[in-house]
């Protein structure tokens, strides 16, 4: 069975994008939109603009009590505070208190992903067997590379090893499926996941080099994968080729940096319908995008053309 007629299997029918978060059992906050570094970056303190903390999703599961976090990033620590703020859970019992979530999805092994797992080590939050899903060479990166493999010999994080196709069942009504997509893989795989409800499903893919590479090797395209989900967080690293030179044409080479552009990817969808587009949330931007500014000409453009622009904060429901 292929991955999209797998997804559409697992799932069922979608519903109003627009839900109220206190009416959701299962919703999920944008904990970060920006590229692995966030902004400002190191060697630009002077930058005034937007403050962005790397792409992250949370995932609140009211009806079980729990909660997740996919993407470990370098700002975990203010991130899953801002997760705690936003959780109407019953604040009594022994989860009252300590770190309260249940598991860490890992897209791959670039910094702004992964390097946020040491914050539960044995120097800050001393975890206890936190469920820790990444996919066969992700995980054992993390047990052959320090400091990760301190975390995993002192129990701190409990690896579980996911695979392609292989869908992991969180609860009764919520699972997650990973989908192997091109990236630079120096240290691991790379995957974005579908997280599925009996009510909607969500894609996250902050991070692939093209998605006519995607189409070649998995024998998918962008478009069918937005037609299985509600909504789409997708790679916006850049705007357009040019984001990275100065006013002299000189700056860094971008054809070794083959992120979708976010002018290519709209290119490329301009003829869905509205509601198809809808779905879309750019997400993983450059602290050089102009769509970091939600009072920028691009961000306008962008909900022009029916899209949508990720920002920290931002909740949308995925199951009542």
């Amino acid at each position: 069975m292929s991955l999209l007629a797998f997804a559409a299997a697992l799932a069922l029918s979608g519903g109003d994008a627009a839900d109220e978060p206190q009416a959701c059992a299962r919703e999920i906050i944008v904990l970060g939109a920006g590229q692995d570094a966030g902004a400002p970056q190191i060697g630009n303190f002077a930058d005034n603009a937007p403050l962005l903390y790397p792409s992250s999703l949370g995932v609140i599961d009211r009806e079980n009590g729990q909660r997740f976090v996919f993407d470990a990033t370098p700002a975990i620590t203010r991130q899953l505070a801002m997760l705690e703020e936003a959780t109407r859970m019953d604040r009594t019992g022994p989860r009252a208190l300590g770190l309260r979530i249940d598991g860490v999805f890992l897209t791959h092994a670039h910094i702004g992903h992964y390097l946020g797992l040491a914050y539960f080590g044995r120097e800050a939050a001393g975890a206890n067997a936190l469920p820790v899903f990444a996919m066969p060479r992700m995980a054992q990166f993390l047990r052959d590379n320090g400091p990760w493999s301190q975390l995993v010999t002192l129990g701190n994080i409990d690896l579980i090893e996911m695979e392609q196709g292989g869908f992991t069942i969180v609860s009764d009504d919520f699972g997650v499926l990973p989908i192997t997509v091109p990236h630079r893989d120096e240290y691991s795989e790379t995957v974005g996941f579908i997280m599925m409800t009996p009510d909607k499903r969500a894609l996250y893919v902050p991070d692939l080099d093209s998605w006519d590479e995607f189409a070649a090797s998995s024998g998918g395209t962008l478009e069918e994968l937005i037609s299985g989900v509600d909504y789409a967080f997708i790679d916006a690293t850049f705007w357009d080729d040019n984001e990275l030179l100065d006013e002299n044409g000189l700056g860094r080479d971008m054809s070794e940096i083959p992120h979708p552009r976010v002018t290519q990817t709209m290119d490329r969808l301009a003829e869905l319908p509205a509601s198809e587009k809808a779905k879309v949330h750019f997400i993983h931007y450059n602290h050089t995008n102009p769509i970091r500014d939600p009072a920028s000409e691009e961000s306008a453009l962008v909900e022009a053309r029916g899209f949508n622009v990720a920002r920290r904060g931002d909740r949308t429901c995925l199951s009542r």
